[in-house]
Order: C-alpha cells, then structure tokens, then sequence
C-alpha cells in the first residue's frame, strides 16, 4: 500500500491542493502552473500523488471515481489527467474511452497508474487514448518526469494548432488584400494597353511588360488558393452522373487551350457515367489535371479527355496530353506537396507544385486512386478511377 505524506491532507475529492510550504527534497520545479486531475479510487493514493504533483507548482483536483471524475469535467478542463486502471464501477479503460469520445476533452492527455503489470492490460490502455502507462509502486522522480514532458508535449501541440490558425488567417487576409491590389494594377495596365499608340515608344513595352507580369501573379495566386481549399474539403461521396461536372470544366479550359493554341478533345460517352463521388472535390480534381495538361503543352498539341465505365466496378476519366511528360525522377516525388518536377510550363505560367499533390489527396478520400503513364518526351497519360455507383449497389 502506498503511504501518504504528511504534508498534503485532502477533505474532499474534488478540493483543489496548495503547495506545501516545506519540501522533503528538492523538487523539478515548472515555471508554467496548470491543473491536474487525479483519479483513484484509494484516498491515500490521491494524497501522495497530489503532493508530488503540487509541489512542481501545479494545481490538483482528484474524484475517486469515474462518476467523480465527470462531475469534474464539466467544470474543469484539466491539462492532464493521472488515471488508475483498477476501479470499482468504472475502470480506467472506461474511464479514458470515455473521456476521448468527448471533443471537449479528447486531446487531454491520459498517463495511466497501475499496480497491474499485465502486458496486454498496457496494450489496452495505450490503445483506448493513453499516453503513457506507469506501474506502482513508481520512482517519483521519473513519474513527474513523464508528466512534465507530456505537459510540454501538449503546449507544444496547442502552439502549433495557434500557429496553424494564425497561419491561415493571414493567409486569407494577405491572397485577399494582394489579389485586389492585383486586380487593380492590372486594370490599369490593360487601360494604358489601350491606349499604346499614345504612348511614347520606349514605355510601350513596359506597360505590356506590367500586364504580363501581373496576368501571371493572379493566375498564380489562384491556383494557390484553389489548392489550399482543397485541403478544406468535406468529402460526401454520393452516386452522381460525371458527364455535368467533367462538360463543365472541359468547357472552361476549352477556352484556356485555345489561347494557347492547343487543341482541347472531349470524348464522352452518351450514356450516363454514374459513379459514387463528390462533385466539388471532382471539379478541383480536374481542375488540376486540365490546367497542368495545357500548361505544359506546346501549342499546336492536344489534350484529350474521355470518361466511361470499366473496367470491373470502377470509372475512369482519364487525361492525356503530348508535352515533356514524367522522367523516372519525378515519378518518384510526382505526389509530393511542393514538388518540382523536371519539366517547365511552356509559356511561362507558375506553377506552385501543389496540383498532383492535391488531384491524390481528393481521389483517395473519394476510395479511388491515381495512375500515371508517361515516358520522358512522349506526353503523359493520367487516369483516376473511382468506384462506379454499382459498386455500393445503387
């Protein structure tokens, strides 16, 4: 049995603990105070555990049971929480399951305390939400160890999520502010561009200089916002016909491909393509697909573009091209964020490597996949199968 200190008394299980005035030994002091839950169902337990814990200057509540535990809950958000496995009622495993099924408290994190050392126990703790599992009797040293390294663990995961928000707000706020100062920019070029012949003849290609280079940047900003909504992206797979939403973007860069004198083939079936998708992340798939197809084509190529069913349960949309294609290298790395392939656009257009990135990340949390068939110099060939809707018995 473990035995109490005699420097921390507890009246209640829900009583927060002070730190004690006189340290037995030097304790591993924290400069950050934050709450600790304790739960165990033996009072002499909580005391001793309540001691350590509140003379490394954090503050402690304990319940002797899960009940207690929840009551806890509903009015303290612990940033951890020290959990014995053997419970009356409502064990530990319980206990955890429990508490990581809750949004409000799933990402605190749950160290285990148990006399029972029984290996697949630990497996089942671990599994069930647990960080950590310490056998008693413990060192008291290496216990507040693990604590204090999973309190670090969890302010350095709840520094990146701020980061991570903070990164998306100025995100939106500088491609919103810096597209209209594009736009605007560009609006005025293009009215000098009109009027070119009453400019003076040395300026005239810096006007033209100004209306390409600010085409250039819009597209690039663009692109680079429709990939990072990608990633935002609620899939709902539902049997749909693809022919609106493959028509719909054919027809968008019929227009782009014609700019470029490339030839854009649409070869669709006139029977209905009835596959189990989403047409928002479909459209972004294509999207993607279609724009790196004419971007890297020489003029006077073709793109062509055809759908159907089969073979088996699956749909194919598959879109071919004759620019550079894929060398071994970058089919190696072709799928990676941020990837630099070996060849360029053909006119200059960015690109920001994010495109194939995105077409894989979209098909696959629509349950299809991605195949690519290219030889250096002979064009690429890329096809994304998804399951047809026979294939959820529709």
């Amino acid at each position: 049995m473990i035995q109490a200190t005699p420097h921390f008394t507890a009246t209640s299980p829900f009583q927060k603990h002070q730190a004690p005035i006189h340290h037995p030994m030097p304790p591993l002091q924290t400069d950050i105070s934050e709450t600790i839950l304790i739960i165990d169902d033996q009072e002499q337990n909580l005391q001793l555990l309540g001691t350590l814990v509140s003379e490394i200057g954090h503050e402690v509540i304990t319940a002797t049971s899960g009940r207690q535990a929840f009551e806890l809950l509903e009015t303290h958000t612990p940033a951890l929480i020290l959990l014995d496995v053997l419970m009356p009622e409502m064990n530990g495993i319980e206990v955890c399951r429990k508490i990581k099924e809750d949004a409000r408290w799933k990402d605190v994190p749950v160290i285990f305390l148990s006399a029972a050392d029984d290996k697949s126990l630990i497996v089942e703790a671990l599994e069930c939400g647990g960080v950590d599992y310490v056998t008693k009797p413990f060192n008291k040293a290496e216990l507040l160890a693990r604590v204090s390294t999973h309190l670090a663990l969890r302010r350095a995961r709840e520094d990146l999520r701020h980061l991570a928000e903070d990164k998306d707000e100025l995100l939106g706020i500088l491609t919103h502010d810096f597209g209209n100062h594009l736009a605007g920019i560009h609006l005025n070029a293009t009215v000098l561009e009109w009027h070119l012949d009453a400019i003076p003849v040395p300026d005239a290609p810096l006007v033209l200089n100004i209306v390409r280079s600010t085409e250039l940047m819009t597209a690039f900003v663009t692109e680079f916002l429709a990939n990072q909504s990608a990633g935002r992206i609620q899939i709902e797979a539902a049997p749909f016909d693809l022919r609106t939403v493959l028509e719909e973007v054919a027809e968008r860069y019929a227009v782009v491909a014609r700019a470029k004198k490339v030839t854009l083939v649409v070869e669709l079936p006139e029977h209905p393509i009835h596959a189990c998708a989403d047409d928002e992340a479909l459209a972004l798939v294509l999207d993607n697909l279609l724009s790196n197809a004419v971007k890297f084509s020489p003029i006077e190529t073709t793109v062509t573009l055809t759908a159907g069913v089969g073979p088996q349960e699956w749909v194919h949309i598959t879109i071919r091209d004759e620019g550079p294609g894929f060398i071994a290298e970058d089919q190696e790395k072709m799928f990676r964020r941020y990837a630099r392939l070996s060849a360029w656009p053909t006119s200059g257009e960015p690109s920001t490597g994010l495109g194939l990135f995105i077409v894989k990340r979209l098909v696959e949390a629509m349950n299809g996949r991605v195949e690519v068939y290219s030889k250096g110099g002979a064009g690429a060939s890329i096809t994304v199968r998804l399951p047809a809707a026979d294939m959820i018995g529709t």
